[in-house]
């Protein structure tokens, strides 16, 4: 099996003001084919050739882990995005954060704290288990709650390649803005 890159669902300028269409090119057109090209090189005649990559990275260590998480994770950032998103969650999605965070804001301002307290690069996760119960992780370099049997349901990209160009070291403030793009009725549909 080969892996291909899928094509964004929207325009690279569409993101803006909170991605810019130069920060789309470098970091899904240029890092993500790396990490694709990679993965493929690495499965080539190898028992992971013909594996979900999921399952890949459930199994794998080393450089193949981090290539195949880390393309996974770009295609999943990428696509809980839209330029119509924004907003609040609603449904069954909204009770549970409300439930376990207190208030949708109260979510937001953990989660933003995961991604701003990670040392270095990673990422920062919505997650539920089998319960349906929410986890906010945080992990450094290509880390994925998959590894952890959780199922994720958004992610934010702390790699600084995620947010330099447009926000230099303002990390926070890259995190902030990500809010009036998500794509609610992905991340609900993953609930």
């Amino acid at each position: 099996m080969e892996y291909t890159q899928p094509n964004l669902p929207y325009r690279e300028d569409a993101l803006e003001p909170a991605i810019s269409a130069r920060t789309v090119s470098f970091h899904y057109g240029k890092h993500e084919k790396t990490y694709i090209d990679n993965l493929n090189r690495l499965i080539k005649n190898t028992d992971y050739a013909d594996m979900q990559l999921e399952d890949i990275i459930r199994q794998a260590d080393g450089a193949l882990f981090n290539n195949a998480s880390q393309a996974w994770n770009h295609i999943f950032y990428f696509f809980s995005f839209s330029p119509d998103g924004g907003g609040e969650p609603s449904g069954e999605l909204r009770k549970a954060i409300d439930e376990q965070f207190g208030s949708f804001d109260q979510f937001k301002k953990e989660f933003e704290d995961a991604g701003v307290s990670l040392f270095g690069s990673g990422w920062v996760w919505l997650s539920k288990d089998d319960n349906g119960k929410l986890f906010i992780t945080q992990g450094p370099n290509a880390t994925n709650p998959l590894r952890d049997g959780l199922y994720p349901l958004l992610t934010f990209d702390v790699w600084e390649h995620a947010y330099y160009l447009d926000y230099q070291n303002r990390r926070a403030d890259a995190l902030k803005a990500l809010w009036n793009i998500v794509d609610w009725d992905i991340v609900e549909s993953r609930y």
